[in-house]
């Protein structure tokens, strides 16, 4: 099992590259199950949770393949799709498989996923999937462990198409905006998606299903209008850039200190945080494809509270915290969106921050330093949160599990080496 050795002191300087986002190319390489034609998706992030999609739909007989010398072009072609059926043995790792039901469930009629595993942060139940397609007309069972999802058979003994219809969701859920809006795409009349998502991944999400011929309007807001078509086209679709990988480089520069410019970074995806690390004392610019930060000596604490989009993402709340672990003064860290999402602070106070926990909120009192030790990984953000301490601490910081850290930084240990952290990679 791989592990980061990290000693911490160093300043950072010069240029990142961020790579597309995990949460916008995952549900884009479902989005391409959509039709027969080839679909080009550009700046697909090389990731283990990217990896296990590809693999995925592979499985059911797409040819999924990267262009090679390409800048992370992967080229999809579902026209020989022969198993509309999403097996646990993949399923099992990561639980955005989910989003193979809608994509499936519209072009073909029926579609078998498996309930799906991933991070253990915290409880994230399918059942809003599951009402919604029932809502738009499926037939769903759960036995065995999987989603059986079919369309009632028609007079010409064809499955007919899903029905557009209103669906509220109990909750804001990113996967099920997504789910829904690529089944819409294909269904008979209209869909209107109240409580929506409204991350900038579903916009860019949106923004490829409108290439490929969809009728949507709304996204980026709370209420999605899709007016469904009968056929979707292939297309050619950049992926837009991690708004998450570049929150952590953020941090991770107003905590070691340094000069740093994040090239294709979106600023105006990330407008909580980085007005956070402004308060802070970090001074960042941005402007047509970058950010630059800048930090200089100790931050001051900031307290926060995780919300959905547009507020303080839950998948920032790690990394800011290993910054107000060294940061001058107390803060108070409020956790609304997974219930398990403080399993990195135990290995934190291992490196000498003061945290104490009181169910949903984190209490931190800043420290001037922290000590390197061995620590572990326990999710994906907790890693990034890890790697943040470890280049602040004093001496070594051996972080154990990082195969978490590679399902969603691509490249991480070696971006951060290119502006000056003495990090490596020390292979199992």
């Amino acid at each position: 099992m791989d592990k980061l050795l990290i000693k911490g002191g160093k300043t950072l300087a010069g240029t990142v590259d961020i790579s597309g986002a995990k949460n916008a190319a995952l549900p884009e390489l479902c989005a391409a199950l959509l039709t027969a034609e080839p679909v080009t998706l550009e700046n697909v992030p090389r990731l283990q949770d990217v990896a296990t999609m590809l693999k995925l739909i592979r499985n059911m007989g797409v040819t999924a393949e990267r262009v090679e010398g390409s800048s992370g072009a992967v080229l999809v072609n579902a026209g020989g799709l022969s198993s509309p059926e999403a097996p646990y043995e993949l399923v099992k790792t990561m639980r955005a498989s989910v989003l193979a039901l809608g994509p499936l469930l519209a072009r073909f009629g029926e579609a078998t996923v498996s309930l799906p595993g991933g991070c253990a942060i915290g409880s994230r139940p399918v059942d809003q999937h599951i009402k919604g397609m029932q809502a738009m007309g499926a037939d769903i069972v759960v036995e065995h462990g999987y989603m059986i999802a079919k369309l009632p058979v028609g007079p010409n003994g064809q499955r007919g198409r899903l029905k557009g219809c209103s669906i509220t969701t109990d909750m804001v859920t990113v996967t099920g905006t997504e789910n829904f809006m690529m089944a819409a795409s294909l269904a008979e009349g209209e869909t209107i998606l109240e409580n929506a998502a409204q991350e900038p991944e579903i916009g860019d999400l949106a923004e490829m299903l409108i290439k490929m011929g969809a009728k949507i309007e709304g996204h980026g807001t709370s209420r999605i209008s899709i007016q469904g078509v009968e056929r979707l086209h292939g297309c050619t679709h950049q992926v837009v850039a991690d708004r998450i990988e570049t929150g952590t480089f953020l941090c991770a520069v107003a905590a070691a200190g340094g000069d740093v410019v994040l090239r294709h970074g979106r600023a105006d995806h990330l407008d909580a945080v980085i007005e956070k690390l402004r308060d802070a004392g970090a001074v960042i610019t941005a402007g047509d494809g970058f950010i630059r930060v800048q930090a200089q000596g100790r931050m001051q604490a900031q307290s926060f509270r995780t919300t959905e989009y547009p507020g303080f993402p839950t998948d920032m709340q790690a990394q800011f915290m290993a910054l107000n672990a060294i940061a001058e003064g107390a803060s108070k860290v409020t956790e609304t969106i997974f219930e398990n999402r403080f399993m990195h602070v135990n290995e934190m106070v291992r490196l000498g921050a003061n945290i104490q926990i009181d169910g949903k909120f984190a209490i931190l009192e800043g420290v001037e330093k922290l000590s390197g030790a061995t620590v572990m990984a326990t999710d994906l953000r907790a890693s990034a949160s890890l790697v943040i301490a470890g280049l602040v601490a004093e001496g070594e910081t051996l972080i154990d599990r990082i195969y978490h850290l590679d399902r969603g930084y691509d490249q991480m240990e070696a971006k951060l080496r290119g502006i000056g952290a003495d990090i490596e990679r020390i292979k199992s």
